[in-house]
């Protein structure tokens, strides 16, 4: 059993140092690729030629954890299937160029137990131009569900505070309902964009991960629900795009259809959830429009 020393790493409760930035380029056809890999239609985000062609806001998620620097002897390392989204938070501050470079550095900020066997960690991350202007902040959070097999964790004493906080929404009819059937080939494509984690494509990688069958990215889970609440909120407009967040529930599995429901809270703030049938796949979920 691999017993984590987070308190090695996080002391008195703050964050971790930040990692040196790491540079990060993309074109538009990178820009292009996400945008059809969660299956957008609109064409001011599949189409360069569109008068108004723009970055979609969750691009970035991606980027989430780059350049994070971890002693390993406290944190142990473990295989990509045995590691999965938990949680994202990301805040859009300005929109990103259409193509370019950008510098994103990422710290630690807390570690805790979640379960039997797992570990719960969150990293924030800020993305900026070369000269040091924010576009994006974001946390990460991810379980490490063991380092060599599942559940080999052994029990440990969390450190750091935790940003995770529980949001219900109302029991009340939504008042947005939108869903969509999710393509058998989605996770294909979705890939392409960066996240090449195997649980996503072999078999083998996602039995060796616990599952039946290989699973659709949550951030491309994300993304599908990001793009349908732009749409259907604010008529696609991605300058309205403020802040966004959700929790991970349960995994999604290409072919399935995802139903997103919505309610407004205030003037800004939308609470919504994301669901298979009656399976709740996102939850504690919000986005915030400017």
């Amino acid at each position: 059993m691999v017993v984590y020393n987070p308190q090695a790493v996080l002391k008195d409760g703050e964050p971790g140092p930040w990692g040196p930035p790491v540079e990060i380029s993309y074109t538009k056809r990178d820009v292009l690729l996400y945008a059809v890999g969660i299956g957008i239609r609109d064409l001011r985000f599949v189409y360069e030629g569109d008068r108004n062609f723009a970055v979609f806001p969750t691009f970035p998620i991606r980027w989430g954890a780059a350049g994070l620097v971890m002693d390993e002897a406290a944190l142990p390392s473990s295989p990509g299937p045995l590691t999965i989204d938990a949680e994202r938070y990301l805040e859009v501050l300005r929109p990103l160029p259409l193509e370019g470079k950008v510098a994103v550095r990422s710290r630690l900020v807390s570690v805790h137990p979640r379960g039997r066997g797992n570990a719960f960690l969150e990293i924030e991350s800020e993305v900026s131009d070369a000269g040091g202007t924010p576009y994006v902040r974001m946390v990460t959070g991810v379980f490490r569900r063991g380092v060599e097999k599942l559940g080999d964790i052994e029990a440990f004493e969390g450190a750091g505070t935790p940003r995770s906080v529980r949001i219900r929404p109302p029991e009340r009819v939504p008042d947005v309902e939108i869903s969509v059937s999710i393509p058998d080939n989605q996770a294909h494509v979705y890939r392409l964009s960066g996240d090449y984690n195997p649980l996503h494509i072999d078999p083998a990688a996602a039995r060796f991960g616990g599952f039946d069958a290989p699973i659709l990215h949550g951030l491309c889970t994300l993304g599908h629900s990001a793009q349908m609440l732009v749409g259907a909120l604010c008529a696609g407009d991605p300058s309205r795009f403020s802040k966004f967040k959700v929790r991970f529930s349960s995994p999604v599995l290409p072919g399935d259809r995802l139903t997103v429901r919505a309610w407004r809270d205030g003037s800004s703030r939308v609470l919504f959830d994301a669901r298979v049938a009656e399976r709740t796949v996102l939850s504690d979920a919000f986005i915030e429009l400017a």
